[in-house]
């Protein structure tokens, strides 16, 4: 994550401006104004499952982004910019290791029926995969019907109880998840509980540090969403 932001920076014709501190500084790897930096928080959890975030131009420098969040509890988290006319050969190489059964996480009602799936259920020796287009809604669809590299992949698509939770950016539609909460969903799916719930944690102390940052409030480091993070790490 940080390798893409720092590329994207590279690549900008002028300089990328995050509201922040005094001089609008942020700590380089949680985004956040250091007096309300939460790297110390981080959960470390061992997941079989893995991550691929195909991640349009400008969410590496967003600092409302949550695909970094996913990238800290799960070890097996790959990263690549998305762009129309070009695609990495390393996602390439990912997506083809015999290791990984890789299932694109999309909405099936976009999809054709046979390459929907709604369960997670990998042959033996092989470990899921999860490719998520980290995106608004228009760029994800966009992304989506653009990467005829995906197009022989099962679509996993996520049929969740739950309104989202996340309040720094809103989708029209209250059935679309932030990033790291499709992230928790599929560990959940995958099996892995305990890291999907720490997921779903580590998002709850992020959006709190970000709002008090963002009102000139002072973190609140015993309140239920630390207290549940520090119990599930």
């Amino acid at each position: 994550m940080s390798r893409l932001r720092a590329e994207r920076l590279a690549r900008s014709a002028k300089p990328f401006l995050a509201r922040g501190g005094p001089k609008g500084e942020r700590c380089a790897d949680c985004r956040l104004v250091p007096s309300h930096c939460m790297c110390a928080l981080r959960p470390v959890l061992p997941t079989r499952a893995g991550m691929c975030l195909l991640m349009a131009d400008i969410e590496p420098l967003k600092p409302s982004n949550t695909g970094w969040l996913i990238a800290d509890v799960v070890a097996d988290t790959y990263a690549f910019g998305w762009a129309r006319t070009e695609v990495h050969p390393d996602l390439l190489a990912l997506l083809a290791d015999p290791q990984w059964q890789p299932y694109v996480v999309f909405p099936g009602e976009f999809v054709a029926p046979e390459r929907v799936v709604t369960q997670v259920a990998t042959a033996e020796g092989k470990r899921p995969l999860f490719v998520l287009l980290d995106a608004t809604w228009p760029e994800a669809r966009k992304m989506f019907r653009k990467s005829p590299y995906l197009n022989h992949l099962p679509v996993l698509s996520l049929q969740p109880e739950q309104l989202s939770r996340y309040h720094l950016r809103r989708s029209t539609r209250m059935d679309h998840f932030c990033t790291s909460e499709v992230g928790a969903l599929c560990l959940e799916l995958a099996g892995e509980l305990r890291a999907a719930q720490a997921l779903e944690a580590y998002l709850d102390v992020f959006t709190h540090h970000y709002l008090q940052a963002k009102h000139q409030l002072p973190v609140d480091w015993e309140g239920a969403a630390h207290l549940r993070l520090r119990g599930l790490r």
